[in-house]
């Protein structure tokens, strides 16, 4: 049977989408291999969020040619499906698939190999159906990815991904949990909801939304965590965490997207809260799981963004406390309207707020961290790792703390150990048995 080889770029969803196209293939007997070797097919999900994204794409697929100029190389995904001119004139690029044929590759490519006949690049604007993929075994030993949502609504002026992945779908909860089941009864402990835009889950239905799914997701025998992608703050609500605090599966970790924190920028990327709004958010999370960990995303350097207003960023950040923050110098990207705004930020400024928020990062991290000294904590071990010549288990709190374990004995994969944490270590906790 013929090979086939995979690459993922960009995000969780691209990586789940991945895994159910290669169960597809391994379904029906074909030889998944690793991307280096030489292969029949080479499918590279490709992604679009940056201009950087865009060239990594195309230097995969030309690096597939490369490794067998005879190889069927097949563009996937965001990129095709944003800017599938661009790669029309890739000499290297045999099949460009968009994002509506993800859930029957093998037909498509079969029919390709056999015909010669090429789907199309479906316009989303105005798609209204989920595309369903599935997967009973995930790359990762410990968790697994379960999407159940595509698309946004949200048209941040910085954002390409609404015209990469269409409007807002969500996939049925039979289909979720039927999957959830599977994943439980194959070992994975720990489920992690992903989505293009994870809070609005269910919107077209009647009267079934995140919530609801998550009570559902409890009930599952052999679940023993539920963790959220990331977040919108509108989504907290009192109903919300009201509900939410009763399930003791879901895990006390949430990211919600903050992106500034200062009101004139939030307005100019279109988001649709305000930081009064996002704070009331975190004191909800927070009065009934004091205990949690609150992570973000923050662009710096957007257009027009001033030192004023970066400096009012970096005092509403150290006035929430995160846990972690994932901080992005802003990107322009094209076809977008904040790429077209006229009052770019140098790249030289970008390079120092950027510093600066890191460092400030950094700092409520240790915090964050510090809380958690001397106390003992759950951690699912997923890995053993050799950090200075001694080896360490590696698993994270339900609260999202990296644990390296200190361990006589020998402690298995995706199982659950309480653990006493002794003090700081590499980007972690050091812990003991």
């Amino acid at each position: 049977m013929a090979k086939v080889a995979f690459h993922t770029l960009g995000c969780k969803v691209n990586q789940y989408e991945t895994e159910g196209m290669m169960t597809q293939f391994e379904q029906l007997g074909y030889d998944i291999v690793s991307f280096s070797e030489k292969a029949d097919i080479y499918i590279i999900n490709t992604c679009t969020v940056t201009n950087m994204a865009d060239k990594k794409s195309r230097q995969m697929l030309a690096k597939a040619k490369k490794t067998n100029p005879k190889g069927l190389v097949v563009a996937v995904g965001c990129y095709v499906q944003a800017s599938n001119k661009e790669l029309l004139e890739m000499i290297q690029v045999d099949l460009l698939i968009g994002n509506t044929d993800k859930g029957n590759m093998v037909q498509v490519i079969e029919t390709y190999l056999e015909s010669k006949i090429k789907p199309k690049v479906v316009d989303l604007s105005h798609y209204k159906v989920y595309d369903d993929l599935w997967i009973s075994m995930a790359q990762d030993h410990t968790r697994a990815h379960i999407k159940i949502q595509d698309g946004c609504d949200q048209f941040c002026t910085y954002c390409i991904i609404p015209y990469a992945r269409g409007r807002i779908r969500s996939r049925s909860s039979s289909s979720i949990l039927e999957e959830s089941r599977e994943l439980a009864k194959n070992g994975y402990k720990e489920m992690v909801l992903t989505g293009i835009h994870l809070a609005s889950y269910g919107i077209q239905f009647e009267d079934y939304r995140l919530i609801d799914l998550l009570e559902d997701l409890q009930g599952i025998e052999g679940i023993e965590r539920i963790r959220l992608g990331s977040l919108e703050p509108t989504l907290i609500t009192h109903e919300f965490v009201r509900r939410l605090v009763k399930l003791s599966k879901v895990c006390n970790h949430f990211h919600l997207s903050l992106q500034s924190g200062h009101d004139d920028i939030l307005k100019k990327m279109n988001r649709k809260y305000t930081t009064q709004d996002y704070k009331g958010a975190v004191e909800k999370l927070r009065e009934q799981m004091p205990t949690c960990a609150i992570t973000t995303d923050l662009i710096v350097g957007f257009p027009s963004e001033t030192e004023t207003q970066f400096e009012g960023t970096l005092a509403f950040m150290k006035a929430i406390g995160f846990a972690d923050v994932h901080v992005f110098k802003y990107s322009k990207r094209n076809g977008t309207p904040a790429g077209r705004m006229k009052e770019q930020v140098s790249s030289k400024e970008k390079n120092m707020r950027s510093t600066k928020a890191i460092k400030a990062a950094e700092d409520m991290k240790n915090v964050f961290l510090s809380r958690f000294i001397d106390k003992e904590m759950d951690v699912l071990v997923e890995e053993q790792v050799i950090e200075d010549k001694h080896a360490y288990y590696v698993g994270h709190t339900t609260n999202h703390i990296k644990v390296y374990i200190q361990s006589n004995k020998v402690l298995e994969k995706n199982t659950m150990n309480t653990v006493e944490l002794i003090q700081r270590f590499k980007d972690g906790i050091l812990g003991s048995l």
